[in-house]
């Protein structure tokens, strides 16, 4: 992974350039999805670029629709071209592993992935093998797209431990939480938790600095969150005086967000 890094560090540093609004905005929030079953990505795409907003992406290799997975080869246009757009991109585990359990005292812990030959299936890995599944999205990424994915990830579900986020640290990941109202609702049931409402949640309860979490399409749900949630939010809270920015402009995060990931 060594080699073309310099052009990978480039790339990243002119992305990071071109995702800086124009105009200072003191209001800023923190729009990220989570991979899934794709469908819905292009729609994301659109909405995002016709209304100028800059998004993170976690990324993990999830099933889609189409039979295939979300970071096989029929999906390298779609991420190069966010790529190249200046979004920013972090790792969500290469089989969207979710913890479970620390076991022997947080020496090893206990997943059970949700996609990939294991899924369903709990399984035991040591931090190595963890930094290793954190990593091969990171790598399928640069092979994709020629940039540098940042040094942040989502833990599936955003289950973690003390003892998980340490053993990330220590191999170069900082994890990325959302907070309580930027928990945008499209993972839920269209029946019990309908578009509409969802919208009217987020524009209500949604504050500056809130990160804001959304997926790229989510199996159970009937009614498609976007662009019949995302595009009215954006309006909507623009017109409440918000701005979106990528994790790299984010008080905390940023840091982490500007950094490589390990190994590139």
């Amino acid at each position: 992974m060594r080699r073309g890094s310099d052009l990978r560090r480039a790339l990243l540093v002119l992305a990071a350039a071109a995702a800086v609004p124009a105009a200072a905005c003191d209001k800023p929030v923190y729009l990220t999805f989570d991979t899934g079953h794709m469908a819905i990505a292009p729609h994301v795409a659109e909405v995002l670029n016709r209304h100028g907003v800059k998004a993170t992406f976690f990324l993990a290799n999830e099933r889609t629709q189409t039979g295939g997975t979300s970071l096989d080869d029929q999906w390298a246009p779609w991420w190069k071209a966010r790529a190249a757009e200046g979004h920013a991109f972090g790792s969500h585990t290469w089989d969207h592993d979710v913890w479970r359990a620390d076991v022997d005292g947080g020496e090893r812990f206990r997943f059970k992935p949700t996609q990939g030959a294991a899924a369903g299936r709990e399984r035991v890995i040591d931090a190595n093998a963890y930094c290793a599944e954190l990593r091969r999205p990171a790598e399928r990424f640069a092979a994709l797209t020629g940039q540098a994915m940042a040094a942040i990830f989502r833990a599936p579900g955003g289950k973690t431990s003390p003892a998980l986020l340490k053993a990330a640290a220590a191999c170069g990941w900082t994890h990325v939480p959302w907070t309580p109202a930027g928990f945008l609702g499209d993972e839920l049931s269209s029946e019990r938790h309908p578009n509409a409402q969802l919208l009217a949640q987020a524009l209500r309860d949604v504050k500056a600095g809130d990160i804001l979490l959304a997926h790229l399409g989510i199996w159970s749900r009937r009614d498609p969150w976007a662009p019949a949630v995302l595009e009215p939010l954006i309006v909507g809270l623009h017109q409440r005086g918000m701005c979106f920015a990528t994790l790299r402009e984010h008080p905390a995060l940023g840091a982490a967000a500007r950094r490589l990931a390990p190994g590139s």
